[in-house]
């Protein structure tokens, strides 16, 4: 059976994982948040598997045009739910509304569980009341300019929860974000790679995890799993066969930090993602960093003033960036922040800024391409 899926990722990344679904050999249609595309059982498992970028996979069950609660009552009971979710499903709704006649959105969800019930409860010979103690099947309403979308989810905890860390440190950047911005730069594994504010490592284990070819979603579980209708054999297989296309590469990436504790839990969480022997971890200051490397990328997160420290501080390390980078003139360097004062502190305008979004804060992707010789 075909279906109608959509991937779900923070805005400004929506290219990316358009990208890599193209990659995949997908064809797509995007739209603020999410990108479209079609596929099978198989398919939900492929994308779960190795999209690096999104949070979420979901089948679109429904659309239709909403103007009223009735409209959305009728339209919501016609989805065949029995073919979906088992007598002792559970089976939250949630609801958004943007720009549309039917506005709140607590009505929103009630009144679409509302007819998922009734709809079941006539498939389940008149029961009206379902025990909800079986496995997860997330649902979510969303109606946008009055055109309702009824989806579900086949991810459960976000794409972003790879499974390999088990300390985050202070204000920690998600898997994804950091294999998006990864995937917004020019870095092939052949590179140098380098990460001066390394944290918990995020940055350089999801860099090895690119370059080795291993899926992302390689350790972790997912909601279909315990779909009753889903054929979990294609699971092993698609895990069995990412696990025979994982490549072996030397690579040269490493990741600094002035704190030695970062460093022992960075550590820790590339042992746990399987790449601690691709990665050089040191503890050292943004301010000392050399290197007689060429061509390389270094790719930063550094703290933006809302967090860790004061907005003075901040500016010192990016002065101090500053001082560091610049001379690496074949270096293309990539600078995630959320102080749009950055380049004055740093001392060179960006070569591009991309505008992208870290939870709900916005942070500027400034990035300083490499001069060729």
């Amino acid at each position: 059976m075909e279906y109608q899926l959509m991937a779900t990722m923070a805005s400004g990344f929506e290219a990316v994982t358009a990208r890599e679904l193209k990659d995949l050999g997908y064809e797509t249609e995007t739209e603020n948040g999410r990108v479209l595309f079609k596929g099978d059982q198989a398919d939900i498992v492929r994308t779960n598997l190795w999209l690096r970028s999104a949070d979420r996979i979901k089948i679109i069950l429904k659309e239709f045009k909403a103007l009223s609660f009735e409209d959305l009552f009728q339209n919501v009971k016609a989805v065949p739910f029995e073919d979906y979710l088992p007598m002792d499903a559970r089976f939250p709704v949630t609801g958004r509304s943007v720009r549309s006649k039917l506005h709140s959105e607590p009505d929103i969800q009630a009144v679409t569980k509302k007819a998922i019930v009734e709809r079941l409860s006539e498939f389940y010979h008149r029961r009206t009341r379902f025990p909800e103690t079986g496995h997860l099947f997330a649902l979510d309403m969303n109606i946008t300019k009055d055109k309702a979308r009824l989806t579900l989810d086949t991810t459960g905890d976000s794409l972003f929860k790879r499974g390999y860390r088990v300390e985050a440190g202070g204000a920690p950047m998600k898997e994804n974000m950091a294999a998006a911005l990864i995937l917004l730069t020019t870095w092939h594994a052949n590179q140098p790679f380098v990460d001066p504010m390394t944290g918990s490592g995020t940055l350089p284990i999801e860099a090895a995890l690119i370059a080795k070819n291993i899926a992302p979603g390689l350790k972790r579980n997912f909601s279909f799993e315990a779909f009753d209708w889903f054929d979990t054999e294609l699971v092993v297989q698609a895990r069995q066969k990412a696990e025979s296309e994982i490549q072996k590469v030397a690579l040269n990436i490493t990741g600094y930090d002035i704190n030695e504790n970062m460093i022992d839990i960075a550590k820790l969480n590339a042992n746990n993602a399987g790449v601690l022997h691709d990665i050089t971890f040191k503890q050292l200051a943004v301010k000392d960093f050399k290197t007689t490397d060429k061509d390389g990328v270094i790719i930063v997160n550094p703290p933006y003033g809302q967090r860790l420290s004061t907005q003075k501080e901040v500016r010192r390390i990016y002065q101090e960036m500053g001082e560091a980078f610049r001379p690496l003139t074949d270096w293309s360097k990539y600078i995630l922040t959320s102080d749009l004062k950055f380049e004055s502190a740093y001392g060179q305008k960006a070569t591009k800024r991309r505008k992208l979004y870290n939870g709900a804060l916005r942070a500027d992707y400034f990035q300083y391409w490499a001069q060729r010789h």
